[in-house]
């Protein structure tokens, strides 16, 4: 035997979806219901351990031998629960089907991929799936009709658990379906072991202040009780979270307004006129709004053995680049805190001191929220080291297109909005110096302008915010194009390399980066890909050419769309292109960074976007890290890297 393909069904009382896999499989009631397995190509037979059945020693024995490799479709699940059941082996013999068919461009989901890759319908997931997964898998609700019974068994339905048994089986048959497809286009070693080493991490956790998300969710509670009587107070309604009673109320106050959504409020708030005690109660709904401090109850959900949080982030969870996506918690998308004071801030929060919270920082809310990230902490006795790579995608685009002159300001050390706001108007800028006020031109200009875009990204990177008048964003982005030529000349070179290569069927190589058409004629698979300096690969699926919205030939492709979720027709163009395999080698560059940072003895607990947090010693320091930051990329000779960061007893933003 070479290969293990397996599925599981489990119990447990605790909420996977709120609590995450770890959280899940550590609950006291935890147990494997049923044992679905293929070995090699044999049939695939289903162990019933519900009822009594028991694995068969040669399945136990492969589980344990390093030879066979096991398989199954989120496989960190299945590697995780056999491990809690007794069922132990290293997360070295397995591959994940799930990962592998995210790495070829394909949805997320057993179901969702089945159809996408065009599996038989006698090999797609089972759809009575679900409804028996929440019968079997999860508590019930005690009725008269049930005996006031709080879980469901075999016995108390055998016609459907029959039909469970089938589904679990059809599990096995579509995964192996799928792998089947996937193995003609190979995942590289270095990414498996990158995914190997994820899954460690996730299952090792993070550690959090229990004190302090107690407190944070008592302070919450005690804050929008007197929020709500002093809203009451104030407009004399019933329930001042009721949208029709509000705008009923402020309408009788002679303000007029068609909803009740963040931006109106702001906007109403934003009006010299505006009645004083409007104002007030208005201010108390955006603060009743806040839905932030949900991390707190996320955090407490998921809170597993040791005071740890596991299974924060999922691998290649962000779509065409292959980065890591934030679960649970989202820790990729955390507030930010500006308070200047967090030491007295989170002490006053953990002994659950509301008035002193409220007198010294006012908004209640708001507190709460900048401390979500503080919440985040070492193991007894340690510290967090934070560091991160600077600028990572400005290097990048830079180093990919050649723009010497941006790679010049990053190998001196210079401040490059300072030096891209020079290249844009050609005189001298300088931080708080001379025309020190055109700097946050030069900033939302390199953040927002690489991919192709034009004033609506400068908005959308907050360039009006910053007080950047709308008539000046047609400016900003001309001079910002003259300034960076060779990044401009690289999105068309890149949008003519795809064409080409999928109208012609040639490979085109341009910057270091290889466009091929790979296909499967056996299982009908087409393939635009792209190759990063790297070795790794972005793959878009079925490709092929056809007018744009701007009357345009281009590359059209099957895809999820970031707006609807769904498998469907979208298409790309130079700019995008270029976005993807930027983000790519950021990514590449992290993931490369994670591995040297782990070799060299740190703890990585998480990493948030091009950022490490690692629950260090207190003999392991920071300079020490940065180093490994800015340690040379050997596909990428000549990149220019650095990292920077911080030490800290918590986790914040510096």
């Amino acid at each position: 035997m070479k290969h293990l393909s397996i599925d599981i069904e489990t119990y447990s009382s605790v909420d996977i979806g709120k609590a995450g896999a770890y959280r899940y499989a550590q609950s006291e009631d935890f147990e494997v219901l049923l044992f679905a397995y293929k070995a090699d190509e044999t049939p695939t037979e289903v162990v019933d351990l519900a009822s009594g059945e028991v694995i068969p020693d040669e399945i136990v024995n492969a589980l344990r031998d390093p030879a066979v490799t096991k398989h199954a479709y989120n496989a960190a699940f299945e590697w995780y629960c056999l491990n809690r059941a007794g069922l132990e082996t290293p997360i070295e013999q397995w591959e994940c089907t799930m990962v592998h068919g995210l790495y070829c461009g394909y949805p997320a989901g057993l179901e969702a991929i089945g159809k996408a890759i065009g599996l038989p319908e006698d090999k797609q997931k089972l759809a009575t799936g679900k409804a028996l997964i929440r019968y079997f898998c999860s508590p019930c609700k005690p009725t008269k009709s049930n005996g006031g019974r709080v879980r469901n068994l075999p016995v108390h339905a055998p016609e459907k658990w029959k039909l469970f048994v089938d589904y679990n089986r059809q599990d096995v048959e579509t995964e192996y379906a799928i792998q089947q497809r996937l193995n003609r286009f190979p995942m590289p070693e270095s990414e498996w072991e990158a995914w190997r080493e994820d899954i460690r991490m996730n299952a090792d956790g993070v550690r959090v202040d229990t004190q302090l998300i107690e407190g944070a969710l008592m302070l919450d509670s005690e804050s929008k009780s007197r929020l709500l009587c002093t809203a009451r107070e104030i407009a004399g309604l019933d329930n001042p979270n009721s949208s029709p009673q509000m705008l009923s109320w402020l309408k009788s106050q002679g303000v007029e307004a068609d909803d009740l959504q963040k931006a109106t409020v702001a906007k109403l708030l934003d009006r010299e006129d505006l009645p004083e005690q409007v104002r007030q109660v208005l201010r108390i709904r955006q603060q009743l709004s806040r839905t932030s401090v949900k991390k707190y109850v996320a955090m407490q959900t998921a809170l597993g053995e040791g005071d740890r949080i596991r299974g924060l982030l999922q691998f290649y969870g962000a779509g065409r680049s292959g980065r890591w996506a934030g679960r649970l918690v989202q820790c990729q998308n955390l507030p930010r805190n500006y308070i200047s004071t967090l030491d007295s801030a989170r002490e006053l929060v953990r002994a659950k001191n509301y008035d002193g919270v409220k007198m010294i920082y006012g908004d209640v809310s708001d507190t709460l929220s900048q401390l979500i990230r503080t919440a985040f902490v070492p193991s007894e006795g340690g510290k967090l080291i934070v560091s991160d790579f600077s600028a990572i995608e400005a290097r990048v685009i830079a180093w990919l297109a050649k723009e010497d002159w941006v790679l010049d300001v990053f190998r001196s050390g210079g401040d490059i909005y300072c030096a891209t706001a020079s290249q844009m108007f050609g005189v001298p800028v300088e931080k708080h110096g001379v025309n020190g006020e055109l700097r946050q031109k030069g900033k939302v200009a390199t953040l927002a302008l690489g991919y192709q875009g034009g004033a609506n990204a400068l908005i959308a990177m907050g360039a009006l915010n910053m007080g950047i008048p709308e008539e000046e964003l047609p400016d900003i982005v001309a001079k910002w194009r003259n300034a960076n030529p060779r990044i401009r000349q690289m999105w068309y070179d890149f949008e003519s390399a795809a064409v080409e290569t999928v109208r012609t069927g040639e490979t085109h190589q341009v910057y270091g980066i290889t466009f091929r058409t790979e296909a499967d004629l056996l299982y009908g698979q087409f393939f635009l890909t792209v190759e990063l300096p790297s070795g790794r690969k972005l793959f878009y699926c079925k490709p092929y050419l056809k007018e744009n919205q701007f009357g345009k030939s281009a590359v059209h492709h099957m895809g999820i769309n970031q707006n609807t979720r769904k498998w469907e027709e979208t298409s790309t163009y130079g700019g995008k292109l270029v976005e993807n395999v930027v983000q790519a080698i950021a990514r590449d560059c992290l993931e490369v960074t994670l591995e040297r940072v782990r070799v060299a003895g740190y703890r990585v607990v998480m990493h948030i976007h091009d950022e490490i947090v690692i629950d260090a010693r207190a003999d392991q320091y920071l300079k020490d890290v940065n180093a490994i930051f800015a340690e040379p990329i050997p596909w990428a000779p000549g990149l220019p890297l650095n990292g920077d960061g911080f030490e800290s007893p918590y986790y914040k933003k510096d």
